[in-house]
């Protein structure tokens, strides 16, 4: 049986093996890799706070990654089936991985977070 998310190591192993997918993936890799070529040591720690926020509730995120996006959309421009992509990279990781209310969460958050971004962006 596989466990639920329960704590941060479990959101950092969930965070690293989906960029592993994320910067392997022939349709959205190329954003992380040669639009933003991302600094992975920088980038990752940021993840982890980010998503054991949105989980956890820990106040340990500051930022806004809608700005964020939007600087991104403007670099390269995104479309749904990036997102679509995403979201489907992002499930499948955290069904690989785990199993659980926490689990069920994070999937509905982050395609949450995704839907809104789509709205702002795409309108």
């Amino acid at each position: 049986m596989k466990p639920d998310i329960t704590n941060r190591a479990d959101i950092e192993k969930l965070i690293n093996e989906f960029y592993i997918k994320v910067r392997n993936d022939a349709v959205i890799g190329f954003f992380f890799n040669d639009v933003v070529k991302v600094d992975w040591d920088k980038h990752l720690p940021v993840m982890y706070d980010f998503w054991e926020n949105i989980l956890f509730h820990t106040g340990n995120y500051e930022g806004n990654p809608m700005e964020i996006h939007k600087r991104l959309n403007e670099k390269h421009k995104m479309n749904m089936q990036h997102f679509q992509q995403w979201i489907s990279l992002f499930n499948k990781t955290v069904d690989e991985h785990f199993k659980g209310k926490n689990a069920e969460q994070i999937k509905t958050r982050a395609l949450s977070i995704a839907t809104v971004m789509q709205v702002k962006l795409f309108g």
